[in-house]
């Protein structure tokens, strides 16, 4: 079974006296990803991680599956920083969220996962031993192996090179498949490459609006007319949001 879509309605969020984010009501469609862009500042992480728990709802806010189930238990959480533990090895931070649960790791999932994100052979390496786009890729792995229906994701190939984001945007579009995904980036051909549906926070407090995105599935080819089109009528409308 696929997984469950999301629905999303706040009267309004705000941080200390700072109106982030006007009231909204979203449906994030099941087994898509929904991107999320906008300038600094615009609420696209406090949007998320309002829907990950992390930040209070407001009262009267409501976050509901379309199946019913709770949503929380059900999340995984991606950050920008890989966040692994410098003194377990790759294996053990793969497996790290059963451990913290008091759970026993199912170690062979762990290695399977390895074995999906190209890191075979080095289950034993420290964090230090790796690359960065290695780092971002058993980050990855770690988040794919709690085996959530809902994956959150705040900007998480943004602190490697260009060509190994590249690769690891073909890697989770491939690994998210049929899961319902929420990506902040500020990347607008990332974007374009990742998403089913785009969302732009404008204004102050913000509000989602939807951008049209190209045909096909994804990932979509960098180089692909549609999306080098669509790259630049989103940089235009970032520019615009800014001002």
């Amino acid at each position: 079974m696929g997984a469950p879509g999301l629905h999303l309605r706040i009267p309004g969020l705000t941080i200390g006296t700072w109106p982030v984010l006007a009231a909204l009501e979203l449906d994030f469609a099941p087994g898509q990803t929904t991107v999320l862009l906008g300038p600094s500042g615009s609420g696209k992480s406090s949007l998320l991680r309002l829907v990950a728990g992390l930040l209070p709802m407001p009262a009267g806010a409501v976050l509901e599956a379309s199946d019913a189930a709770p949503v929380r238990p059900r999340l995984a959480w991606m950050a920008q920083q890989d966040l692994l533990l410098p003194w377990l090895s790759l294996l053990d931070n793969v497996a790290l969220g059963a451990r913290l649960r008091g759970e026993t790791p199912d170690l062979a999932r762990a290695r399977d996962m390895i074995v999906a994100v190209g890191l075979a052979g080095r289950e034993t390496a420290r964090p230090a031993e790796l690359s960065g786009g290695m780092r971002q890729r058993a980050a990855l792995a770690r988040t794919l192996m709690e085996d959530r229906p809902f994956v959150l994701m705040d900007e998480p190939f943004s602190a490697v090179d260009a060509p190994t984001r590249h690769r690891l945007q073909e890697l989770s579009a491939r690994l998210l498949a049929g899961r319902t995904v929420l990506l902040v980036t500020h990347d607008p051909l990332e974007a374009l490459r990742l998403a089913d549906r785009i969302l732009v926070l404008v204004g102050h407090p913000a509000v989602p609006q939807d951008i049209p995105v190209p045909n096909g599935p994804t990932p979509r080819p960098a180089h692909d007319p549609a999306v080098l089109h669509a790259q630049a009528a989103l940089l235009e409308r970032l520019a615009e949001a800014v001002t």
